[in-house]
């Protein structure tokens, strides 16, 4: 065949192939045009919802759940905890109706202080979230709280408020022991903790001793008292099962629970207004509902706020005449001024809470008054034992004050309660 007439055949099939594809290329770009159509008909007309962030979240515990941060441990003692909360699964149901006033101002100092959000849940592991808890070793309030420890850090104690059992005083020295024991212990958090639950001269030795004898230092590897080694796996259990959502915690609003009221002056809060809802925010007050020498402020429910802001501007001056308050001055003692007012030594020691008879010129002494009373009204709930602990009497007092010899109480009485024994 000639050179010329094959090169025409051949370009012939070419002209012919490109004819054949071209439907099909103009094919796909109409199902392209239709496609990119069809996307763009489901793309919504609004942005998606944003995620929840700590801060958004209509739950407390949610809030904590985003912020974990320590590693979750399977040491068998963390995972002997974990089952002892999953077999008791009302447990933190009772956790979250004690913790609801309370854990949406811890969570915030927490975070205000840039500190691990496990810390909050630390009155969990110390009283079950109970305020008033108090401890054979005279450690109080959610944190348990020591006196020597509370009053280092700025704690009010006094015979007419235990600001250990004050969420906003308590709170803060807690915290503040806290970041001390972390910088003492070279930023391990779990010698921290392991240090405020048994003292920090106790970890220190259980860390000195394993590090002479060439084992590991970390809180699983240290010698210390049975309630400390099972005192850290009881934060990291809690934590654990918030974090992989593995038990129920009952919600709590992401919201303040309570607003602080100025208290510029000691008062006895009036019968007419339901005080009682006060008691539960202000347990710090030893001898509720005389609000005397606290931190200068109540707490109140924010849903009430503007009511009890109302209702604190009626509320009268605790009258001068239910105490007087003394300057010690030049051959003074306790037994001498004692004996001037009418009261005892032990009297005198137990209301400015002396551990001895010691006192210093220019000391102010607090004098009960031994002729004022308060009547109180018994509502639901109440004993003999109740209201005597409340008051910082004895029930011994209570039913000499009253003339009875029965312990039982009806709902309503009043019982005539003197602010200190006459």
């Amino acid at each position: 065949m000639p050179v010329r007439i094959l090169v025409l055949l051949m370009t012939l099939m070419l002209l012919n192939g490109c004819q054949s594809t071209r439907p099909d290329t103009r094919s796909d770009d109409h199902l392209a045009t239709n496609h990119s159509t069809s996307a763009a008909a489901v793309v919504p007309d609004r942005p998606l919802p944003a995620l929840p962030t700590p801060h958004t979240s209509d739950d407390v515990w949610q809030r904590i759940r985003m912020q974990l941060s320590f590693a979750t441990s399977t040491h068998p003692r963390v995972l002997a905890r974990v089952n002892w909360y999953l077999q008791h699964p009302n447990y933190m149901h009772t956790i979250s109706e004690r913790a609801q006033p309370y854990l949406y101002y811890l969570v915030t100092e927490v975070e205000r202080r840039g500190l691990p959000i496990e810390l909050a849940l630390m009155p969990l592991i110390e009283s079950d979230f109970n305020a008033q808890a108090y401890s054979a070793k005279h450690a109080s309030g959610l944190w348990q709280l020591t006196p020597l420890i509370a009053k280092h850090y700025g704690v009010t104690i006094n015979p007419w408020f235990d600001g250990r059992q004050d969420l906003i005083q308590s709170t803060q020295a807690a915290l503040d022991f806290l970041v001390y024991l972390h910088k003492r212990f070279d930023g391990d958090w779990y010698h921290a903790i392991a240090a405020y639950n048994t003292g920090e001269g106790r970890v220190a030795t259980a860390i000195a001793r394993n590090h002479k004898a060439g084992k590991p230092t970390d809180f699983f590897a240290l010698t210390l008292p049975k309630q400390t080694r099972h005192y850290v796996p009881k934060l990291l259990a809690a934590a654990a099962l918030l974090k992989q959502q593995r038990m129920h915690f009952p919600a709590i609003d992401n919201q303040p629970a309570f607003t602080q009221l100025a208290l510029g002056k000691a008062v006895i809060l009036p019968d007419q207004h339901n005080w009682a809802e006060l008691e539960v925010l202000n347990p710090g007050f030893r001898r509720f509902p005389v609000l005397l020498n606290g931190p200068g402020h109540v707490l109140v429910p924010t849903t009430r706020a503007q009511e009890w802001q109302l209702a604190a501007m009626k509320f009268q001056a605790l009258p001068d005449t239910r105490w007087q308050q003394v300057v010690v001055r030049r051959g003074d003692s306790l037994s001498r001024i004692a004996k001037q007012h009418g009261v005892t030594v032990g009297e005198l020691r137990q209301f400015n809470q002396l551990s001895s008879d010691m006192i210093r010129i220019g000391q102010t002494l607090l004098l009960p008054s031994r002729s004022e009373t308060l009547d109180y009204v018994v509502k639901r709930g109440d004993s003999l034992w109740r209201i005597a602990r409340q008051f910082g009497v004895s029930v011994k007092d209570l039913k000499r004050w009253n003339q009875r010899n029965s312990n039982r109480l009806r709902l309503g009485e009043t019982l005539a309660i003197h602010l200190s024994a006459p």
